[in-house]
């Protein structure tokens, strides 16, 4: 063949695939027509015999969905101990490991201020001793017809003040878990474990000074239990119920599926990821879930009433899902609908958009898929 001859077989076979596909979208056209959101079916359009239409009915069904997660300590159950003075550390207690119980010392260090404060403590003390002789005293005058009722007021009003500067004085020790009864002139101040756990992070430098908003010297942590942070989606918030079945799947532990309750469901959302935090405990053991694990949360709730519909009548367009609702007469209206994450299941369950009584393309809805 020549190439004046090729040419001109190219040329007509191009046209006639034209003219075929001309034809296929004239003869698609008069399957069914669009206008707006409606699509209309022609009554001996042979779509009708394979679609299938059925209504929309609440069901049980077991909502399941994935989230990522990552392990927390519990704050109860974890304290960051340092000073809350000034001063030069003069002696460890701890190694790295170490079990403590509530009140162990953790170090000691040499503060003026806290030499100071417990001045200020001794001083409220006489202060406050000294005002209630003061009043006994002007009772006994009193009571005698000796002394005057403007004395005795005077008296009272001192002493009140006085012991509520004492229990002030007091109450700061407590803070600082100082037992007044040990405080004597001129000894260290001992630091002390708040809770009981392990020492987890310790680096007290035996003679370093140390500032009162310094980090902290110790880390004690009981990982006995911890929480599992997760970010659930603003979807999937109605799916969240404290009996839900969680399982969790660390990186780092990939062969072990971890069993939690949810401890606590936030009342806030977050507006940049348009998530929740759930607190998920767990028990640890064997302490191998550790701070800052990464992994997955599944949540899977036991049955409950919810809108679902096949998977096969969901349609995706560029920007949301949509089923094909039946207006009657071969007519069917788009409708979008928002849903939740669904396990790979045949049922997609749908918070909004349909409601049950509604009657929509339950099979063949691809056939509309690209109507316009």
């Amino acid at each position: 063949m020549s190439i004046k001859n090729l040419l001109l077989f190219i040329a007509a076979a191009t046209i006639y695939s034209c003219s075929s596909n001309n034809r296929t979208d004239s003869a698609e056209q008069k399957t069914f027509t669009t206008e707006g959101e409606y699509i209309s079916v022609s009554s001996t359009s042979p779509i009708l015999q394979n679609i299938q239409i059925e209504e929309v009915a609440t069901t049980d069904y077991k909502v399941s969905f994935t989230t990522s997660g990552v392990v927390r300590a519990i704050p109860s159950r974890y304290a960051e101990i340092g000073s809350p003075f000034a001063g030069r550390v003069v002696k460890s207690f701890v190694k790295l490991g170490q079990k403590v119980s509530s009140g162990s010392p953790v170090f000691e260090i040499h503060s003026p201020s806290f030499y100071e404060t417990c001045k200020q403590y001794q001083q409220a003390k006489q202060e406050m001793e000294l005002a209630l002789k003061s009043l006994n005293r002007e009772r006994d005058l009193r009571s005698n017809g000796i002394g005057s009722v403007k004395s005795l007021e005077e008296a009272e009003v001192n002493y009140e003040l006085q012991k509520q500067e004492y229990e002030l004085a007091v109450a700061a020790l407590d803070v600082y878990q100082i037992k007044t009864e040990e405080i004597s002139q001129g000894l260290p101040l001992i630091i002390r474990s708040p809770i009981a756990g392990e020492v987890v992070k310790e680096h007290i430098v035996t003679g370093q000074y140390i500032r009162e908003d310094a980090d902290a010297l110790a880390i004690v942590a009981d990982l006995g239990k911890v929480w599992v942070s997760a970010h659930v989606k603003e979807k999937d918030i109605p799916f969240v119920r404290q009996d839900a079945e969680i399982e969790i799947a660390l990186i780092a532990l990939p062969e072990r599926k971890i069993k939690g309750t949810i401890y606590h469901i936030g009342d806030l959302l977050d507006e940049d990821t348009r998530s929740v935090e759930v607190m998920i405990e767990c028990d640890n053991p064997s302490l191998t879930m550790k701070p800052a694990m990464y992994g997955t949360v599944t949540f899977t709730n036991v049955p409950m009433k919810t809108i679902a519909v096949p998977r096969s009548a969901v349609l995706q367009s560029e920007d949301e899902r949509y089923v094909l609702v039946s207006d009657g007469e071969n007519r069917f209206r788009k409708v979008a609908i928002t849903v939740a994450s669904e396990e790979k299941s045949g049922l997609v369950p749908v918070l909004s958009g349909v409601k049950a009584g509604d009657r929509i393309v339950s099979k063949g809805a691809f056939y509309f898929i690209n109507a316009r």
